[in-house]
């Protein structure tokens, strides 16, 4: 049986057959016992006398054994390096590849070489001249700069030699030594185990508004456990239907993400499946966007089983338009950041029956919720009146509830720390009770699907006599928060329900800020972490909700 003839890459409209088969027996070459050296001579001898011929560059891509895995036939101006996927850069940082081309017109190493270089992670790229003779001239190579600052928009090195034969014949040494560089600097900065992000904020708006956003994607992206190396925030007239922050910004974007070896790209707003499909074929890396992170950070938080029900339905309902994407840009997106989850195997093997096993979980959420609806008919029969603790995520609901009811909730200082709604009891003087429940934290651009999976859950908010609605008085943000957990609300239909504002961490205030800060009349300040002005609190809670009852008793 013959072997398969190697394909010819690149523009080979119009070679003659025996131009064609010249091209195609570069693949014969070799380095022979001498994969050390940059190029031979005899094969640069070879290729500037085929580039001259049919006036197009000539290129080869070769691996590290010194044997040709591609032939590329360019224009005049430059070759087009074909689909890389089966040559994955290693974990050594490095594609294990050498492009070596022609030029025709006496320049040197272009941009788009250089780009090529980063942007594919080879390990040199080599540009010789043809002369009008056909015979090899000058020659530029250029490798990546270990010692390059984050900031430099060239990060690599530039070589030049008068002719191939003053060329060094030591590559292999060069690029061993080069990638022990890079492991020793990515050991010094990255945290072991954590997956190195940059994060993306693009916006056509006010900055400072998209600049706090962009801060609470680094909590989220912190709570989610990346390590946050980098923030790009880019201002546009308008956003870029393909790749959101323009096609020459995301390769900046990749060059920067491999300068500080990050494996994510993670962009403050939620990108269509298209533009998911586009990054992630264009940069050749892990994106996700803000509601694939939260969605994680819900999925690595999920302990009840509502709880990973609720997750896998909306992984489920976020991953539908997205799956046809598979098994090329999505594949990018499982595992790890993004890609976990109670529902992820299933999700993977089920995706052509995604609405059978939508139907199901909805059934299953479906009996759950009736069982908490028998739960909170108990208590409304038993006229206990119910106080839902609500606020943006991190406000310090969760602590409030332990400090008032002496329970232990988990209390985290992280965004989401509170999935499952817990109820506890408080008793008031003269026998009096009421139910306090503390629910999921809000935050901007909640993804819909969370909302929609778990609107059994916010339906304890529905039915409670009066909502607490707690504020960390110690954000400069606080006003956007409030807005954004009233917005929340009046999605949920429960915008019409009595509201306690409560502003908590009061002792976060410096003394000269806590002096000046006047506390709008009805509202409650205090900390529930030290608990200062609970009393008051106390006293605000038992007198919204047993004001009628009282003035009944003095008559």
């Amino acid at each position: 049986m013959e072997a398969a003839i190697p394909e010819v890459f690149g523009n080979i409209t119009g070679l003659k057959r025996q131009q064609h088969n010249s091209v195609e027996r570069l693949y014969r070459a070799s380095f022979g016992p001498a994969p050390e050296v940059f190029i031979p001579l005899n094969l640069a001898n070879r290729m500037a006398e085929i580039a001259r011929e049919l006036n197009r560059q000539i290129g080869i891509l070769v691996d590290r054994r010194g044997q040709v895995t591609h032939v590329i036939v360019g224009d005049a101006h430059r070759i087009f390096i074909p689909d890389l996927t089966r040559h994955r850069a290693g974990s050594g940082r490095f594609r294990g590849l050498r492009l070596l081309h022609t030029h025709l017109r006496g320049e040197g190493l272009t941009q788009d070489d250089l780009t090529d270089l980063s942007l594919l992670r080879l390990d040199m790229v080599l540009a010789f001249q043809s002369d009008i003779n056909g015979r090899p001239g000058s020659v530029e190579y250029a490798m990546l700069n270990p010692e390059a600052s984050v900031e430099d928009s060239s990060p690599w090195t530039v070589h030049s030699a008068a002719q191939v034969r003053a060329l060094p014949s030591n590559f292999l040494t060069l690029i061993e030594d080069l990638e022990a560089q890079y492991a020793n600097r990515d050991r010094l900065a990255r945290i072991p185990d954590k997956e190195g992000a940059i994060l993306v904020s693009v916006t056509t708006g006010r900055r400072s508004l998209a600049q706090a956003s962009l801060d609470e994607l680094e909590r989220l992206s912190h709570t989610a456990g990346l390590q946050v190396m980098d923030k790009v925030l880019q201002r546009r007239k308008a956003i870029d239907g393909r790749f959101v922050i323009g096609k020459g910004k995301l390769q900046q974007l990749v060059i920067r993400a491999m300068q500080l070896d990050c494996s994510v790209l993670v962009f403050d707003r939620e990108l269509s499946p298209s533009q998911l499909r586009n990054i992630a074929t264009e940069a050749e890396i892990k994106v996700v966007d803000r509601s694939q992170l939260i969605l994680d950070i819900f999925a690595q938080r999920a302990k009840s089983r509502e709880g990973q029900l609720q997750v896998e339905l909306a992984q489920l309902r976020y991953r539908k338009p997205r799956l046809k994407l598979m098994p090329t840009a999505m594949s990018r997106l499982t595992g790890g950041i993004g890609g976990r989850g109670p529902g992820e195997t299933k999700l993977e093997i089920n995706r052509r029956r995604a609405d059978e096993r939508e139907a199901r979980l909805e059934r299953n959420l479906n009996k759950l919720a009736k069982g908490r609806a028998l739960r909170r008919s108990k208590r409304k029969k038993a006229g206990i009146p119910q106080v839902a603790i609500v606020g943006y995520t991190n406000a310090g609901k969760s602590t409030l509830l332990n400090r008032m009811t002496n329970a232990a909730v988990d209390a985290e200082d992280k965004l989401f720390a509170t999935l499952d709604p817990t109820s506890r009891r408080l008793r008031f003087p003269k026998e009096r009770e009421v139910i306090l429940t503390d629910t999921v934290g809000f935050i901007r651009a909640l993804p819909k699907e969370l909302m929609s999976a778990f609107r059994s859950t916010f339906e304890e908010t529905l039915e409670s006599h009066l909502v607490m609605h707690v504020i960390d008085v110690s954000d400069p943000e606080r006003e956007l928060h409030m807005n954004e957990v009233d917005k929340t609300l009046d999605e949920l239909e429960a915008g019409d329900i009595p509201k306690l504002m409560v502003l908590n961490k009061v002792d976060a205030l410096s003394p000269e800020a806590k002096a000046t800060f006047l506390c709008p009349a009805g509202w409650v300040m205090c900390s529930a972490a030290t608990g200062e002005g609970l009393d008051d609190l106390l006293i605000e809670v038992e007198r919204r909700l047993f004001q009628q009852q009282q003035q009944q008793e003095q008559l």
